[in-house]
């Protein structure tokens, strides 16, 4: 009778002691994808470049984020990767940009983006891509209407304005406006968020068409008006040389249109 007492105590402490150890586990990851595919169209380019963006929240601490695509049937494009710069964070906005290659088969394809966290629980995240045939060789048009004057001088706290326009005769899918040192020696294509301090960094527009501008950056920020924002306290950003404003646009189709350099000096 004591050895059935003990036995069914013992059953009761480790039913206790799993479901307390149940309880306690963080929330599994969320994930929700608010556009895969420019205007969240589920609709691609080869040549081009997939747009994804959302939002994830992972109690647990994320582990590893990483994306599938694979086509429906046969195809000639797979792609496969890992995002190790979300490791170790509990909230993130996901914002990224997946080169297609000219030569992927067009058709349909599945999109695959799982998060794991510490405790080894996951959340996938699936939707239809379709991937066909850029037709639109037409590029976005910039028009500038205010720039500071060529080679004009800048001092710490002092704000640089650039503003304007630009449209596209099908869609607009991005505009980027950075402030990029000359010693850096970037082309017009790499000039992006990781390399320069950027005063502006859109992909959603309420008129596809048309858009009109206006971005600014006070000289000495400690961040950017990237989203989100890029920490400018450390790593150099800020130095006293010679710098110019880039402007570049690209419609949904991947057409990259680039204004010229805008020289200004920083003290």
């Amino acid at each position: 009778m004591k050895t059935i007492s003990f036995i069914l105590l013992a059953t009761l402490i480790f039913i206790g002691f799993s479901c307390k150890k149940e309880d306690s586990l963080p929330n599994k990851p969320i994930v929700t994808i608010s556009e895969l595919g420019y205007n969240n169209s589920g609709e691609a380019f080869t040549g081009s470049d997939l747009h994804v963006e959302g939002d994830i929240e992972a109690e647990g601490v994320i582990s590893s984020v990483s994306i599938e695509i694979h086509p429906e049937f046969s195809g000639s494009w797979e792609f496969d990767t890992s995002y190790a710069k979300f490791v170790g964070l509990k909230n993130s906005n996901f914002h990224e940009h997946i080169e297609i290659p000219a030569t992927a088969d067009t058709g349909d394809y599945h999109f695959h983006l799982k998060v794991v966290d510490n405790e080894g629980q996951s959340t996938e995240w699936e939707g239809e891509l379709h991937i066909g045939i850029n037709v639109d060789s037409e590029l976005p048009q910039i028009l500038i209407n205010q720039v500071p004057v060529s080679n004009q001088s800048f001092a710490t706290g002092d704000t640089i304005t650039i503003s304007g326009r630009v449209t596209d005769n099908v869609s607009l899918g991005g505009l980027y406006i950075g402030l990029v040192r000359n010693g850096l020696n970037l082309t017009d294509a790499e000039v992006g968020a990781t390399n320069t301090i950027t005063m502006l960094h859109i992909h959603a527009f309420t008129n596809p068409l048309q858009y009109d501008f206006s971005a600014q950056i006070i000289v000495g920020a400690a961040s950017d008006n990237n989203n989100p924002p890029k920490d400018l306290t450390t790593g150099g950003w800020w130095q006293s040389a010679d710098y110019y404003l880039l402007v570049k646009v690209k419609d949904a189709s991947g057409n990259w249109a680039f204004s010229q350099h805008y020289p200004i000096v920083l003290l």
